[in-house]
Parts: structure tokens; sequence; C-alpha cells
């Protein structure tokens, strides 16, 4: 599975916004690809940040 899209699973599948040193725990990637992978998705409108430093998709 592509870093984005384990990303993407693990932020679909929590019911709260998450870290991103949270979604890297789980997804089992480093923090710094997790990071760039998020800004990416945000860039594309896949994942909102509700608040500062926190992720989630919209549902």
């Amino acid at each position: 599975m592509k870093l984005k899209e384990s990303i993407l699973k693990v932020l679909t599948d929590s019911d709260e916004p998450l870290k991103v040193k949270e979604v890297a725990e789980k997804a089992g990637v480093d923090t710094k690809e997790a990071d760039k992978a998020i800004k990416a998705l945000k860039a594309d409108g896949k994942v909102i940040s509700p608040k500062r430093c926190y992720y989630s998709v919209e549902k």
C-alpha cells in the first residue's frame, strides 16, 4: 500500500483528529514521511485540519 493510502486509511479509521506523530505510529512510518504525505493530502483537499497540528478527513 502506498504511503498516502496508508495515511488516509489511518485518518479515516480514527474517530478523532490525530497528530502527525500518532498517524505515523499507526501507519508504521517515519514521522517526517507522514508529515510530507499529510501536507500533500491536505493540498489535494483530502485531509483537513480541524485544529492546529491535528488532522482528519471529512466524514
